[in-house]
């Protein structure tokens, strides 16, 4: 069965397509029904490209002025929804283009000369991919401020600290915040580092040897505000490592959200019990009443998966193309443009849930004394007063433990004479390092858990953000 052939209205095939490209080409080629998300930066780019041809005497002074116009008319139309987007004209680039020539005449289809769309789509995506990246940094930074927040608000609030998902050693809520926004700091840090190495412009690459006419690269990169242009042209057009860059800072940065999600899936269970979340932030079931289940969190965590699959997406898509420009990287738009959205959404519900939930103070203090958290307090006591080797209180202790375990008491429950029959030395003070409390604010050293110290690094943390 043959499939016939559409008619061409793409007038970039010219003369050698002169019966246009099938339906299934025509399906598999266009990209608008995704890259329509650049026709801002689209724009951006064709002001700043025409500017310079008319700086350089390379287009006149009216036909930038009326290209100026008919693209800001143009952007009108597309703000106001009445842009009519066109699969046969594959992808936004040829759609505004094909506009303007319809709503200005000549002066239209003087816009491209000296650029190709490998230079074009280029700096439209690396302009898009920087506007997502200040704004992502913008919500890491909220972030920030919301567990700082809590932290100030929670410095000595005692929970259990864990290892392996087993009572460790108390710590404190507040510590545990500051925790997230270290890792947040992180993730700011290293996206506006990724942005950093974007800043550069392909604008003028040309199809991926430069261009003869005499263009003025870096008028347009300023333009544009890219610190200056690509140094050359084949990498300019050819390379999408500034995406693989954007994909690996959101992956690991929605990762952190994903740890902190789970943990508040785990905090809110009531076996826990150690916050709780507005309805707001939550959802009931269909069918059990009783249900106060933390969608939001799970969410974040669910999402997290997409994203590091959107990562390993353009990285296999590159992994081996030869350069420069090949059709492949059609396929680098749509992973970016899903991570920045879902990233978005994931940094607006962690925000959102840090400031709501509510911890049960009570609960976490008494879930701190548990599973022998002071155990470790214990054998610094021994090494401290006894003078005993820390392997040797290590061994005490241990069997401390037991004895308490073989009693179904907790170290505090044993008595100092129970005590004394594995280690005959131990003094009444020993009861005074066995309590939770007293753990977290021996933990003075730097960085430890000491409310005094999460105190201090809070007004660090707000002398930055201020």
């Amino acid at each position: 069965m043959s499939i016939p052939n559409e008619t061409n209205t793409n007038q970039q095939w010219g003369g050698r397509f002169a019966e246009g490209p099938s339906a299934i080409m025509q399906a598999i080629n266009a990209s608008i029904g995704f890259d329509a998300k650049m026709w801002r930066q689209d724009i951006r780019g064709s002001l700043a490209h025409a500017a310079m041809l008319a700086h350089v005497g390379i287009i006149s002074a009216d036909d930038e002025a009326a290209i100026r116009k008919g693209l800001a008319d143009i952007a009108q139309e597309i703000e106001a929804g009445g842009f009519e987007w066109s699969e046969a004209l594959e992808d936004v680039h040829m759609n505004i283009e094909a506009r303007l020539t319809e709503r200005i005449g000549e002066a239209g289809k003087r816009l491209h000369t000296a650029r190709s769309r490998n230079d074009q789509v280029a700096t439209d995506f690396r302009l898009w991919t920087r506007d997502a990246m200040d704004g992502l940094a913008a919500q890491m930074l909220d972030c920030v401020k919301a567990l700082v927040a809590r932290a100030e608000e929670h410095a000595g609030t005692i929970m259990p600290g864990y290892t392996h998902l087993q009572p460790a050693q108390p710590t404190t809520f507040g510590h545990h915040m500051l925790a997230y926004a270290e890792m947040l700091w992180r993730d700011r840090g290293r996206m506006l580092d990724a942005r950093a190495r974007l800043n550069e412009c392909p604008l003028g690459s040309a199809a991926l040897c430069g261009t003869g006419f005499p263009i003025d690269r870096h008028m347009t990169a300023q333009a544009l505000g890219f610190d200056g242009p690509t140094r050359n042209s084949l990498d300019g057009v050819g390379s999408r490592d500034f995406a693989m860059e954007f994909l690996a800072a959101a992956a690991i940065c929605a990762t952190h959200l994903s740890r902190l999600a789970e943990e508040i899936v785990i905090w809110t269970n009531p076996s826990f019990g150690f916050v709780k979340l507005s309805d707001g932030l939550t959802t009931g079931s269909s069918i059990m009443p009783q249900k106060r289940n933390p969608d939001a969190a799970e969410l974040v965590r669910g999402k997290t998966g997409r994203m590091n699959g959107n990562l390993m997406g353009l990285l296999t898509v590159v992994k081996g193309l030869s350069l420069t420009y090949a059709k492949d990287l059609q396929e680098d738009k749509e992973g970016v443009f899903d991570s920045a959205e879902n990233l978005t959404l994931c940094l607006a519900a962690t925000a959102a849930m840090v400031r709501d939930m509510q911890p049960n103070t009570a609960r976490m203090a008494a879930a701190a004394g548990e599973g022998f958290s002071t155990a470790t307090d214990l054998a610094d006591w021994l090494v401290r007063e006894l003078k005993l080797p820390f392997r040797d209180a290590h061994h005490v202790t241990g069997r401390l433990v037991a004895k308490a375990e073989g009693l179904g008491v907790d170290l505090p429950g044993l008595s100092l004479e129970e005590m004394r029959e594995v280690e005959p030395r131990i003094d009444q003070s020993v009861f005074d390092v066995l309590t939770p409390a007293a753990s977290v604010a021996s933990r003075r050293s730097y960085g430890g858990t000491a409310p005094e110290n999460v105190r201090a690094m809070v007004a660090e943390w707000k002398g930055r953000l201020a």
